[in-house]
């Protein structure tokens, strides 16, 4: 079985996890990759609940014709205090829970949030219910602090070092695990693939 695990595209906010609207650009990077995936014969299609996922999916979906499943656990890392506000706020209010984070020596949750630990134990759960589905190639669209706790939990790190899965992982980029049935084991077999985007500087996250 092969598992398509897609981040979101760009959202309409620069506050932290903010619940809103693809931005244009975030539509045409979803568009480019329902592109890409229209010959990739995938027979399902998950989402988290929130409104950049499920957009998301359904541009998606206007190329690959599945049935839209949505789940609540494939939801981002609650952030916790940090949420609804800018990048600057967090990093002068929150600057030494930061400090601490990115020593990546524990499993810091966010103030008022979550952990790497409790991501995966809800998000895994849909993962087991996809790797029972009876389906072959399966889209997942969900957020980067998913991405990041399931790929550190499924390959057996220490949920610390979850972080390290990538300084940006860009939107819309997919990443592929592979579940062998036989083992009951995952492989990663691609990560933070953007190639759709290529041609398109103006859609990577550096350059916002």
């Amino acid at each position: 079985m092969n598992i398509y695990l897609i981040r979101h595209g760009w959202q309409n906010s620069p506050l932290c996890n903010a619940d809103v609207e693809l931005s244009p650009e975030g539509f045409q990077q979803a568009d480019l990759l329902g592109k890409r995936l229209a010959s990739y014969e995938i027979d399902g299609l998950y989402s988290s609940h929130l409104i950049r996922a499920v957009q998301t999916a359904e541009v998606i979906n206007l190329y690959i014709r599945q049935q839209h499943n949505i789940r609540e656990n494939l939801r981002e890392i609650s952030f916790g205090e940090l949420e609804g506000h800018t990048s600057e706020y967090i990093a002068e209010h929150f600057a030494e829970f930061k400090t601490k984070q990115m020593k990546l020596e524990s499993d810091l949750a966010y103030p008022g949030g979550e952990c790497g630990r409790d991501v995966f134990q809800r998000s895994i759960v849909t993962i087991d219910e996809i790797v029972h589905s009876g389906k072959k190639k399966v889209a997942v669209v969900t957020h980067g602090g998913v991405i990041r706790a399931l790929l550190t939990g499924l390959i057996g790190l220490d949920m610390n070092k979850k972080l390290l899965f990538a300084y940006s992982l860009e939107n819309t980029s997919i990443t592929e695990l592979v579940y062998d049935e036989s083992y009951e084991r995952f492989y990663l077999q691609r990560f933070n693939d953007t190639a759709h985007l290529e041609g398109n500087k103006e859609l990577f996250r550096h350059n916002w």
